[in-house]
């Protein structure tokens, strides 16, 4: 098992690569908290999906689907992803990776992983194996929802790699990165992730999770904002009682832990843009700091309501009128990401 360090994290990604980033050595002034990782990924985005054919019906993600690669290319990484179909090749590569002294970044869905518990499939859930036990048949895997290193059973490990859930089927991906030995200047890395994140909040390409579904109603960015502030006021047009009682939990978990749709990562990326403030001296990376917080605190509330005491209705009722002025605060949010991705000299006093 290879030596290497590990903080619970909020979000799978963010928290892999912040522990990595430790593990390689690299960081600004000291190792990175997983606000700046998340910020400096450039993956900010909204994805909104209602599907009565699905259950949950209703899925809200809050990050773009190239986390994973992103960051480490834009901090001077290498980056290979493997996927393939053949169990005993995608483990030949996590155990190379591991023999080599290199932690092994994969996907796995997280209704196979055992220390889960949980029933909810999300295929494209990242962990991070850092060794493994021929003896024993058991894998030592790093999770940001765990504080401790997790042993997993080859045998479930593989069905996790394996799995053919939402969103996409797992297919063992493995992303092989070589960091650099160096990170670029951070100004220029801040400006260019909050011009893509503005970049991907700006434009729409339709529900991107479930794409191919004609039974399902979505968007992306901007108008995912727009879209699900308009839609949350007629669900129980939509759903009955008992569905709508289970929608209404299953919206908050998603903007605060599951899907991360809202809540979650506008916290991480106003943490991240006030870390770039304080190390640059970036007024408009403050002003990014501050408008994602904004968006942040609106969308907890929106979950908060909707797990509130009452029936559903009136949990809806409240949800639904906090979540009209969301299109706004969002809209604000992608300006100040504009500002702040226009140009590397934002330092005070210049």
């Amino acid at each position: 098992m290879l030596d290497y360090p590990h903080r619970r994290g909020g979000h799978c990604g963010s928290g892999a690569m912040r522990d990595l980033l430790e593990w390689a050595g690299l960081g600004w002034d000291g190792p990175p908290d997983e606000g700046l990782v998340f910020a400096l990924s450039g993956s900010l985005d909204l994805s909104y999906v209602r599907d009565t054919t699905l259950m949950p019906p209703v899925y809200l993600v809050g990050r773009g689907g190239d986390l994973e690669t992103d960051l480490p290319r834009r901090l001077g990484a290498r980056v290979s992803v493997h996927a393939t179909d053949d169990a005993h090749d995608g483990w030949a590569l996590v155990r190379e990776a591991i023999d080599d002294g290199r932690p092994a970044l994969v996907w796995a869905d997280i209704a196979e992983l055992p220390y889960l518990r949980v029933r909810l499939q999300m295929s494209r859930h990242d962990i991070v194996v850092i060794g493994y036990d021929d003896e024993r048949r058991v894998a030592h895997v790093v999770d940001n929802d765990r504080d401790d290193v997790q042993l997993v059973p080859y045998e479930a490990l593989a069905r996790a790699r394996a799995s053919q859930g939402f969103p996409v089927p797992t297919r063992h991906t493995y992303f092989d990165i070589t960091w650099p030995d160096r990170l670029p200047d951070l100004a220029s890395a801040a400006a260019e992730a909050f011009s893509q994140s503005a970049a991907a909040m700006s434009s729409s390409t339709g529900p991107s999770i479930v794409s191919d579904r004609p039974s399902a109603v979505g968007s992306t960015g901007l108008a995912a904002v727009d879209l699900f502030a308009e839609d949350i006021a007629g669900w129980s047009e939509v759903f009955d009682d008992d569905v709508l009682d289970l929608v209404l939990h299953g919206l908050s978990a998603f903007i605060e832990k599951a899907g991360t749709g809202g809540g979650l990562f506008r916290r991480l990326l106003s943490a991240g843009a006030a870390d770039v403030a304080r190390l640059t001296g970036d007024l408009r990376a403050h002003e990014v700091a501050t408008a994602a917080h904004r968006s942040a605190e609106r969308w907890s509330l929106v979950a908060s309501l909707a797990r509130q005491e009452g029936t559903a209705q009136s949990r809806l009722d409240a949800a639904a009128s906090a979540a009209a002025t969301l299109p706004e605060l969002e809209r604000e949010l992608v300006s100040a990401l504009e500002a702040a991705g226009t140009s590397t000299e934002h330092r005070s006093g210049s």
